[in-house]
């Protein structure tokens, strides 16, 4: 259950940097009130996941899931480049969560 309550608070993580993107420095109000909504509910999700997964584990997955999360949404919505470095890197990055994954007992 902490698994996928720790993936819960990578996808608001992916929300509140998307949405972050979008109010433009906080000077558009419905963005940058999803920001805050969805940085409370990531962070806090990410508490509950960690009263069972270790510190490093829960922290590292939470920022690789928002990581790439927000990599994958800069492309689809927002046009940003895809070179064969940046994909590298963001497969760096999966692997390295799913290396985490296998080496934390459940």
């Amino acid at each position: 259950m902490a698994w996928l309550i720790l993936i819960a608070a990578g996808i608001l993580e992916i929300i509140w940097a998307y949405a972050m993107k979008l109010s433009e420095g906080f000077s558009q109000l419905v963005p940058s009130a999803v920001t805050l909504v969805a940085m409370l509910g990531s962070v806090a999700l990410l508490g509950f996941a960690m009263r069972t997964l270790p510190l490093g584990t829960a922290y590292a997955v939470w920022t690789g899931i928002g990581a790439v999360g927000a990599f994958i949404v800069g492309i689809l919505w927002l046009g940003e480049a895809i070179t064969p470095l940046r994909l590298v890197a963001a497969g760096l990055i999966v692997a390295g969560l799913l290396l985490l994954k296998l080496a934390t007992p459940d």
